[in-house]
């Protein structure tokens, strides 16, 4: 998302202060149709699972069938080597998506100013998936944290000012809160 589309969104809210915080970061939308809610997957997950499993089904019982002729045997021999080897395939991608969006999660809960380059120092060979858990994470974003401090946390304001109010006011934050949050449900849809 550019500064642009977030000017749009915001309207008055945007402050030049938000832009400066976003800096050249491009943002991810949620409704943008790029992610899809893990319920969904799930349920494509379990649809795609019972295709194999039938087609494997359909494949025994096609072999069963062609008793006696050599050929159609070899070739359902070799359907069936090949269908065992994509279902391998898939299952280690779905693996490996879920590992990512277990370590995105975690790396976004433990505040990491930038995954990316957090997740180019940690040992991911070490790191395994339970679960929800991530097994052996810990450790190293408690080392990192200890060696490269800077990459966890909050980032502080530009020019040091930390008045979240520069006008010297007193800040309306119920307004401001309330604001947006009906924001945050126009832009989701609710």
């Amino acid at each position: 998302m550019s500064k642009e589309l977030l000017k749009s969104l915001l309207g008055d809210l945007y402050t030049e202060q938000i832009g400066a915080k976003l800096g050249e970061k491009e943002l991810g939308v949620v409704n943008d149709g790029s992610y899809i809610p893990r319920a969904k997957f799930n349920e494509e997950v379990k649809t795609l699972k019972s295709q194999l499993t039938e087609r494997d089904k359909q494949l025994q019982e096609l072999q069963v069938k062609a008793v006696g002729n050599e050929e159609l045997r070899k070739e359902l021999t070799r359907l069936q080597d090949e269908n065992k080897k994509s279902t391998e395939d898939y299952d280690k991608k779905v693996k490996d998506m879920e590992f990512s969006h277990a370590l995105d999660r975690a790396l976004s809960a433990a505040k990491v100013k930038n995954p990316k380059a957090v997740k180019a120092l940690l040992s991911t060979d070490t790191i395994k998936l339970d679960g929800e858990k991530l097994l052996g994470l810990d450790d190293q974003l408690k080392a990192l944290q200890q060696s490269d401090g800077y990459l966890f946390g909050e980032v502080a304001p530009i020019g040091g000012n930390t008045n979240p109010n520069p006008s010297g006011g007193a800040a309306n934050t119920e307004t401001t809160s309330v604001s947006m949050n009906s924001f945050i449900r126009g832009a989701a849809g609710r």
